[in-house]
């Protein structure tokens, strides 16, 4: 095993970061390590199965060929119904819920990874906020066979296995964005991503999806529109511009967004005050945080926690028996 996710600090005991919320990250021995990992859920290890919310800092893509529950994407839960495909991507949070028989493969790698083909990462990014999508008959056996083609290559080690994997996620990737999506309504608090087609082709909209890469992650909801426009190393004016343009939303709106979105995991999926997910999320007076929360959800934090947020749920989800999840 090339590759497994560990909670940070102290192995797989890590405690939860600042904003309550374990972050995994990509370990891989070294030396001449990719940072990428493929494999079953039994030989990633046990974290792939993780039944609490996290985060992490890379790309996971998981292929499910069997068993019965549900999984938690940000706001979102979905049934399993295999043969299902997920994507998440950094910064997201997700569980498993009241799973069993789980069975299939976890692709992770990082950004780093994806030298061969950069654009991949803004179209990994819109299918994360898709998520889940269901396989027909052909998109199945198309896509296990790609999946058992990334499993052997990284299993062989053999001499260019490294352009192999990048070329056959590449694959894996295009194809899967041309999938149709099974998901409930979206959150409207989760900033639009440009389409990512126009990133390799139109300099607004590469950096539009550069922009709400930026403000997507849990660092994003601290960027202003001007330090924003420092990262991506352009004037404010031109990122107002380019934005605006490809998603008909100002840098300053999906900010704001994006904050909501993030104040909402942290809500829901931590035992945080919400004097700590003010100022998780950029606020340095709790009142103000609440006053903004509400005008943006219509709820003050409190309630929208105590409602359990509302959660969108798949439809299918309702006939599975509930227990309580264990970490």
């Amino acid at each position: 095993m090339r590759g497994t996710t560990v909670l940070p600090g102290e192995g797989n005991n890590g405690e939860p970061g600042e904003d309550g919320m374990p972050t995994h990250r990509l370990q891989v021995p070294m030396p001449n390590a990719l940072p990428f990992a493929i494999g079953t859920f039994d030989t990633i290890g046990p974290m792939s199965r993780a039944t609490f919310p996290h985060r992490h800092t890379f790309h996971e893509i998981v292929h499910v060929t069997g068993g019965t529950g549900g999984h938690v994407v940000d706001l979102n839960r979905f049934a399993l119904r295999p043969p299902n495909l997920c994507f998440i991507s950094p910064g997201q949070v997700h569980h498993w819920e009241d799973v069993t028989g789980l069975e299939g493969h976890v692709i992770l790698f990082t950004d780093d990874f994806l030298l061969d083909h950069p654009a991949d990462r803004y179209v990994l990014r819109t299918l994360g906020k898709r998520s889940w999508l269901e396989l027909s008959e052909e998109a199945a056996d198309r896509t296990a066979r790609l999946v058992a083609e990334l499993d052997a290559e990284y299993r062989s080690g053999a001499d260019g296995f490294h352009s192999v994997l990048r070329a056959l996620l590449h694959i894996l990737v295009v194809r899967s964005a041309r999938l149709p999506a099974h998901q409930p309504p979206t959150w409207t608090a989760q900033p639009p991503a440009p389409d990512p087609t126009a990133a390799p082709h139109s300099r607004p909209g590469s950096m539009a999806t550069e922009f709400t890469a930026l403000i997507g992650t849990p660092e994003g909801a601290l960027q202003s529109v001007r330090s924003s426009a420092e990262h991506l190393g352009v004037s404010v004016s031109y990122l107002s511009e380019a934005v605006k343009a490809a998603t008909g939303r100002t840098p300053g709106e999906l900010i704001r967004q994006s904050r909501v979105h993030e104040a909402k995991r942290l809500l829901l999926r931590t035992d945080l005050s919400v004097r700590q997910i003010a100022g998780c999320v950029g606020f340095g007076d709790p009142a103000y945080f609440c006053r903004f929360f509400r005008r943006e959800t219509g709820a003050s934090p409190g309630d929208f926690r105590r409602g359990g947020g509302d959660i969108h749920h798949d439809h299918r989800l309702e006939s599975i028996a509930r227990t309580p999840s264990s970490a």
